[in-house]
């Protein structure tokens, strides 16, 4: 949660910004524009005259702007009315912090809206006041009495919620880091300072709050990984939080399994030469099997959570360690790369599992005893190929949803944040069901037709006289059939069972989570 830094900046990080300007010497090659000028003292926004050489003027002032000018001064060294990675690197040594290359570029990254590599005075500004906001959420958060100060039991308490005992000794440590003024406890100000120019994209307080792959389970599970604060690593909480979410999932999936199976069955069979529809589907399923065999294919759904989950969470992390990120969270960008790869593995690991399921969800009454029986029937006539049928179609199909229920999820997750956030980075229920529901079912809607050429090659070999045809070549036959919109059958059940879903695995996670010991924040 907050950890000791080897450097702290000294009380009033803004109080630093005129001797700073005024004593510190700066390399002639060290900017990255045009050769360095001599920085002129800042002027009184009211008067047009030097500000005397006092602190409170500079820094204690109402006029946040002004104190936000003067620091953008100092960390534009070589004055080009832009701040890029090196320029950031000299000016924050000046002022004693002390940043590795990656955060530095971290803090560019997340404030470039221009993507022009460097930092204008608005993008730096808005950066600032983002992250600050960010900030103050979190030391509300550890703000416990509400009295505007953390002392060492606070930290303590907040700590022991997430698994971490702490001594008062080395609680007491991490006070001394970041305190200024000698009282042994941190307001807002010392906080803030000793923060502000450390770059978080997700800080763990926001985290803990806004996790949704791992609690909302919707029936797809390409989605990227929640992250976990190195806390939660470290004493094992993260393996309780999968566990309650795999429970969650099969509980979800069981109770929204004849929707599921009722989506396989149109993304195979209905077509414009059919009449199909959502009643016709269900009547069709339990006159040819009876109720029991709305939930065909769901124990080979609910078995994969298990070996799916464990394999992504695992690969995820060692491809964060493999890109050459050593930070505790990573970056939208850095966490699609990562989220995808790992759900490509976690897919080629089990995607056997996933023919399974398509074949005894298609299957007729008697046709198979079970899920060994319809592997060693598939394994016997087709052989090993079979159980990789659409599998192409599925991998390309990882990249539209992982990325686009991501980028929806964060952009909801961020607006909520910067409009709503006042005293707790917690959303509610009501926030968080929303922001899921609506991410997973853009990713569906984006991804939906790899989905249905996917079922359909899985399914090829049981229809009787079936042509075995390439992706390509059903994407051609279905357009040219039923139409652009032969693309979506299916799609009604699908997301007829996206808000029930989510709404079950969410209420079944809760539960579960408080039986293994998972304290909510």
């Amino acid at each position: 949660m907050i950890q000791p830094q080897g450097t702290r900046l000294v009380a009033g990080l803004f109080c630093q910004c005129r001797s700073a300007e005024t004593h510190a010497s700066v390399d002639p090659g060290g900017g990255c524009g045009p050769p360095p000028v001599s920085p002129r003292p800042p002027q009184d926004s009211r008067s047009g005259s030097d500000i005397p050489d006092h602190a409170c003027d500079v820094c204690g002032g109402p006029d946040q702007e002004h104190r936000l000018k003067v620091l953008f001064e100092i960390l534009d060294v070589n004055g080009d009315g832009g701040i890029c990675v090196n320029d950031l690197s000299i000016g924050l040594k000046k002022l004693g912090v002390h940043r590795t290359e990656h955060e530095l570029r971290r803090m560019v990254t997340a404030g470039d809206k221009d993507l022009d590599g460097q930092l204008d005075f608005q993008e730096f500004v808005q950066y600032l006041r983002d992250h600050e906001k960010k900030l103050r959420l979190v030391f509300r958060s550890l703000d416990r009495k509400n009295d505007g100060r953390i002392d060492s039991q606070e930290i303590m308490q907040s700590l022991r919620d997430l698994g971490i005992h702490l001594t008062e000794e080395q609680a007491e440590e991490i006070l001394r880091s970041m305190d200024t003024d000698g009282t042994m406890t941190i307001d807002w100000d010392e906080w803030r300072d000793y923060h502000l120019l450390h770059p978080a994209d997700n800080i763990p307080e926001i985290i803990l709050h806004w996790r949704h792959s791992t609690i909302l389970d919707v029936g797809e599970s390409i989605v990227v990984p929640d992250e976990f604060t190195a806390e939660e690593k470290k004493t094992g909480m993260w393996w309780r939080h999968l566990v309650a979410g795999g429970g969650a999932g099969a509980v979800s999936r069981t109770c929204t399994a004849p929707l599921d199976r009722l989506k396989v069955l149109m993304q195979v069979h209905a077509s414009k030469t059919n009449s199909m529809r959502i009643g016709s589907g269900f009547l069709h399923m339990i006159r040819e099997g009876g109720v029991r065999s709305l939930w065909r294919g769901n124990g080979i759904n609910v078995i994969k959570i298990g070996p799916e989950s464990a394999i992504k969470f695992m690969a995820y992390e060692q491809i964060k360690r493999l890109i050459g990120s050593n930070q505790e969270t990573l970056g939208m960008t850095e966490r699609f790369v990562s989220g995808s790869l790992a759900g490509a593995i976690a897919q080629s690991s089990i995607y056997p599992m996933e023919v399974l399921k398509t074949r005894l969800a298609l299957r007729k009454t008697g046709q198979y005893s079970g899920i060994l029986d319809c592997a060693k029937h598939i394994l016997r006539s087709e052989g090993v190929a079979a159980f990789y049928k659409g599998y192409v179609p599925n991998m390309l199909g990882i990249i539209p949803y992982a990325g686009i229920d991501l980028a929806v999820y964060e952009t909801l997750k961020n607006s909520w944040l910067q409009r709503f956030a006042t005293d707790s980075a917690d959303p509610g229920v009501f926030v968080l069901l929303a922001c899921g529901t609506t991410s997973s079912t853009c990713g569906q809607l984006a991804s939906y037709p790899l989905a249905l050429v996917r079922t359909r090659m899985q399914a090829q070999a049981s229809l009787q006289a079936g042509p075995q045809l390439s992706m390509a070549a059903l994407f051609r036959l279905i357009v040219r059939t039923d139409g652009a919109l032969g693309l979506y059958r299916g799609l009604a059940p699908n997301f007829m069972k996206v808000v029930p879903s989510v709404s079950i695995s969410y209420v079944v996670y809760e539960h579960l989570k408080r039986s293994l010991g998972v304290q909510s924040r």
